[in-house]
């Protein structure tokens, strides 16, 4: 019997983040995905497989570990950072969740979410970037640069290795870290820890406040996500989160790691009913049937996926990165050196 069920962690195996035994098969397993993706960063590193430049700076924003640690609120964050400061940025990504992953396509704000993918959907209604989804990131980032992008940043690519890249930021989870430090499927690392230390910015993804176990290490970045209202998704006003303070609501996550969204309103005085779902979720109408008539409250990446079945007293809980104007000092020095390669 598979030990991946549903809680308020999340849907990763029990073994990845708990003290629990490692099945024997998914140590096996990891032996093989460690050789075959360390033969596959050898090739690159000698040249083998040949990384490709689209002709402008390329930031990566990526983590080491499967599911989610913070990367899209960052990226977002980064392109509204680029705006400011004069960039015509472009995002490149894979749109996990596509209905068609094979056909690449251009994302703008009337862009069902289902041809999209959930978070190219997000990052184009927070900010209106121009946006590129494809399972080749090179052929993304080169239409971005051919579409008069002067910066590329690329949502989840770290791993990707045939888009070649100016600049890397690792996000990590604060709380999670790492699991139990093993490479996929005995553990949730998708790399090897020891590659985290050669990206250019690690951002340790802290709870708002601090939170149990959360920490950040020596040369990382501390990131805040910060939540202070919610959205009716019929429209409307919205309220402060501290409306709800004192009463029971359904809270509806399907992220990476759905606790940190519970948590968080907890911590706003919330008596909440955690409803956790895999990561990427496609919502049915009897998902949100709870049998209670309770506010639900859902994170912004489940709620654009949840057009047409909205009801009443459903909202959405926006976030927003809150990092050091040193890190944004800092990324904006790296971006204007002299070896940026640039058209």
């Amino acid at each position: 019997m598979s030990d991946r069920r549903p809680s308020a962690r999340g849907w990763a195996p029990r073994h990845w983040y708990q003290d629990v035994p490692i099945p024997l098969s998914a140590k096996l397993l990891s032996g093989v995905y460690a050789a075959v993706t360390g033969l596959r960063r050898w090739l690159y590193r000698k040249g083998l497989k040949r990384a490709r430049h689209p002709g402008v700076p390329v930031i990566v924003v990526g983590n080491l570990v499967a599911g989610g640690a913070g990367k899209t609120p960052l990226t977002i964050a980064i392109v509204e950072r680029l705006k400011a400061e004069g960039f015509n940025p472009g995002v490149a990504s894979r749109g996990h969740g596509r209905a068609d992953a094979r056909t690449a396509r251009w994302v703008d704000a009337g862009t069902p979410v289902e041809e999209a993918g959930d978070e190219p959907a997000l990052i184009v209604a927070h900010t209106g970037v121009r946006l590129r989804v494809d399972r080749d990131r090179y052929r993304a980032a080169k239409a971005l640069a051919a579409d008069g992008c002067d910066v590329v940043v690329c949502d989840d690519g770290l791993q990707h290795y045939r888009l070649a890249r100016d600049i890397e930021v690792e996000v990590i989870d604060g709380q999670r870290r790492y699991g139990n430090g093993r490479l996929m499927p005995a553990g949730p690392l998708r790399e090897p820890v020891a590659r985290g230390q050669r990206c250019d910015f690690r951002v340790v993804n802290l709870p708002d406040g601090g939170g149990e176990g959360a920490r950040s290490g020596f040369g990382e970045w501390p990131m805040h996500l910060l939540a202070d209202r919610a959205i009716p998704l019929l429209g409307g006003r919205a309220c402060p989160l501290e409306a709800f303070s004192g009463h029971r609501v359904h809270a509806v996550a399907g992220i990476g790691n759905p606790e940190r969204f519970f948590a968080m309103l907890r911590g706003r005085g919330l008596a909440v009913v955690p409803h956790a779902f895999p990561d990427h979720h496609a919502y049915r109408p009897s998902d949100l049937e709870f049998g209670s008539p309770l506010p639900v409250l859902m994170t912004e990446k489940d709620a654009v996926k949840c057009a047409g079945l909205h009801a009443d007293q459903h909202y959405s809980v926006p976030v927003r990165a809150r990092l050091p104007e040193a890190f944004w000092v800092a990324l904006l020095e790296r971006l204007a050196a002299p070896d940026m390669r640039r058209t």
